[in-house]
């Protein structure tokens, strides 16, 4: 696993650079944006820490990581939760600016789409689930060693991701701020097949890696 690690981390953050170019950019096939593969690799790298934590909250509240995860490793969760909420905002706000500074039209259309008609509303919703609420509930040391607060600031983060993907893609398909069921549905499906493949692959091992020489040191790991 640690030799795959490294290599298989940099697969991903080209492999999801280049599907926020391919999937997501080019609805909008008169836009571009050379910021636009970080700033959705930054979310989505966000994104993945919230859900790990739910994983683990949820495991060690079932008592499957009873001994194994500790306050200690809670808040190293939290801090890099942290750490990738102000990454992914501080890329979000430097591709916003840099076009709103620029002001050329074949940029600047891009957000005026995802303001207007309506669709400004779930802007401000995304805006404050994927920054202001993480940031704020973490912000403290202490609040990042407590699972309550953890799991406020990794669903906060999960919910405006799906938010965020949404603003992303229908104001090139609809003019006027819509909803629909079938976007709720088909979030529910695609998660739901993904989180059963999860737990199917989790209750086939031992979920700790009781082999590794490193073990011990991890279970007794302090920050300082």
């Amino acid at each position: 696993m640690r030799k795959i690690t490294a290599p298989g981390l940099l697969l991903y953050a080209i492999t999801v650079t280049f599907a926020a170019f391919d999937w997501l950019m080019s609805v909008s096939p008169h836009w571009f944006s050379t910021m636009f593969g970080v700033y959705y690799f930054a979310g989505a790298f966000q994104a993945s820490l919230a859900l790990l934590i739910v994983v683990v909250l949820l495991l060690k509240r079932a008592g499957l990581l009873r001994g194994v995860v500790t306050v200690e490793h809670l808040h190293d969760l939290g801090k890099f939760l942290f750490a990738f909420t102000v990454f992914y905002a501080y890329i979000a706000y430097c591709q916003y600016f840099l076009i709103w500074y620029a002001n050329i039209p074949e940029e600047t259309f891009w957000y005026r789409e995802r303001w207007e008609h309506g669709w400004s509303k779930p802007a401000v919703v995304m805006v404050f689930t994927t920054f202001v609420i993480p940031f704020v509930v973490l912000l403290a040391r202490e609040a990042k060693r407590r699972a309550p607060t953890l799991l406020v600031g990794a669903l906060s983060v999960l919910l405006g991701r799906a938010v965020e993907i949404y603003w992303m893609i229908a104001p090139s398909l609809h003019i006027e701020a819509s909803f629909s069921w079938l976007n709720v549905t088909g979030l529910l499906g695609v998660a739901g097949l993904f989180l059963g493949t999860v737990a199917w692959r989790l209750g086939k091992g031992p979920l700790i890696p009781v082999g590794d020489p490193y073990l011990r040191k991890s279970l007794e790991h302090e920050n300082v």
